[in-house]
């Protein structure tokens, strides 16, 4: 009986090593290294290497290649996929387990399934259950073929005859060449690896569903990644009806767009009028709470930035943000400490983009400021004032992009007053006279034009 061999793979990084490591060698995680069965190579035969049939072409030589969009038949998500779904492309999409990853391709492949080919393969559920999904979303599902199976090599046909392919999920299909479990980090890769062949051969488009681990970090190995055209994110909380999609690497498109959803009992619809999700109705009444127009992609949102502040029972301050990146927090309270004297060393603080949006632009620096600032002073900001900027270590404020567009979506969601970079006030004196602008160059002009 041949010996069976084994070997530990790192779940986040695929390091491979013949022997069980706590801590892996090449990312430093801890408890990923899990333990894979190898299958031996059949002894006596040795495959003769095929002929080279491609050659190097020069730069000037090769043809340009136009590429085919589609509509998905939901607009945020063409948004997000750069105009809409490039043939022969891989979209990887991710999220928390019930935030709506089915349901949304599900929606996706009935609308192609009109018009196109396409193909289902579901294997965590039943067709059944799909079919019992579509009838609760309303969908017309006479065209859609649909495939339970968990064995790659015996849906191939299948996938080989459809020009459109949902995978659901990446982690419950396996392929025969591996002989360890499915979801593995070895069968993911490989998998993935085959999908991605299939579609750049064939030019069928797939749409993949991943899981996600506790961390909130997609499961697998890292290449399953790299392998993709595009990764989005879903992300929202079970008990919250707006969902957020996210792109985080898109090959054919900007990976600054971001969808709006609306979770219903009719399936999921995109939201063309977003202005009011990211803000309450109640700004301007506490305490701690300013608006800052926010550019992702090519659109620009108004978003509410509220913060909190409490003593301290402790030595040392607690300092959570939700929506902006906490090391970034923690440099704007030493600027306003050390360039305002505001005293916020005893204080702990809370901050949070409302929606669940992400704010990673720097032009949000001045806006957590002034939210700090009103917190600290217990003055609230008036409710039709926006304030943008990059924030400098010395206190100074700094211009950033696109000012003029961010003026003007302060216009036309009826705002009366911005404060913005003193650097950026000759790009909009056109609006000078139809809101108030305010330019300043220092935190410090800032805090004394709102208080």
């Amino acid at each position: 009986m041949p010996k069976t061999n084994t070997q530990f793979v790192c779940a986040e990084c695929g390091y491979t090593s013949p022997k069980w490591l706590g801590r892996c060698p090449d990312c430093g995680k801890f408890n990923t290294l899990a333990e894979e069965v190898l299958s031996p190579a059949p002894a006596g035969k040795k495959t003769a290497r095929p002929a080279l049939s491609a050659k190097p072409l020069p730069l000037s030589q090769v043809k340009f290649e136009k590429f085919e969009r589609v509509s998905s038949g939901i607009s945020e998500l063409d948004v997000v996929l750069g105009g809409g779904i490039v043939r022969g492309s891989l979209v990887l999409v991710g999220g928390d387990p019930g935030v709506g990853k089915s349901t949304l391709l599900t929606e996706v492949a009935a609308h192609l399934a009109k018009e196109h080919k396409v193909l289902y393969l579901s294997a965590e559920e039943s067709c059944s259950q799909v079919k019992l999904r579509c009838e609760r979303l309303g969908l017309d599902s006479d065209d859609l073929l649909l495939l339970n199976e968990t064995c790659i090599e015996n849906a191939e046909e299948s996938i080989a005859e459809a020009e459109y392919v949902v995978i659901d999920s990446i982690q419950a299909v396996y392929t025969e060449t591996l002989s360890s479990a499915a979801g593995s980090v070895g069968q993911v890769r490989e998998c993935a690896s085959k999908l991605m062949r299939i579609a750049k051969s064939r030019g069928i488009t797939f749409f993949i569903v991943g899981h996600v681990t506790k961390e909130g970090t997609l499961a697998g190995p890292k290449v399953l990644e790299h392998i993709m055209d595009a990764v989005l994110y879903f992300e929202g909380e079970r008990t919250e009806n707006f969902k957020i999609l996210r792109a985080v690497k898109n090959r054919f498109g900007s990976v600054q767009e971001v969808g709006v959803f609306e979770m219903t009992g009719e399936g999921i619809f995109g939201l063309a009028d977003y202005s009011a999700l990211f803000l309450s109705d109640s700004r301007g009444l506490a305490a701690g709470a300013v608006v800052t127009p926010s550019e992702t992609g090519n659109r620009c949102m108004m978003v509410e930035i509220q913060t909190l502040m409490a003593k301290t029972n402790y030595g040392l301050p607690r300092r959570m943000s939700l929506g902006v990146d906490l090391n970034r927090l923690i440099v704007l309270v030493a600027v306003l400490e050390k360039r305002c004297g505001l005293a916020l060393g005893m204080q702990d603080i809370y901050l949070n983009a409302m929606g669940g949006i992400r704010l990673n632009e720097p032009s949000a620096d001045l806006a957590v400021c002034a939210a700090l600032a009103s917190a600290e002073k217990m003055i609230p900001v008036e409710k039709y004032t926006a304030v943008f900027g990059e924030v400098g270590l010395t206190g100074e404020v700094r211009g950033v992009n696109f000012a003029e567009k961010r003026v003007n979506e302060c216009l036309k969601m009826g705002f009366k007053r911005v404060i913005l970079p003193a650097k950026n006030m000759k790009s909009c004196e056109k609006f000078k006279d139809k809101i108030e602008l305010v330019p300043v160059a220092y935190v410090s002009q800032m805090i004394k034009a709102l208080f």
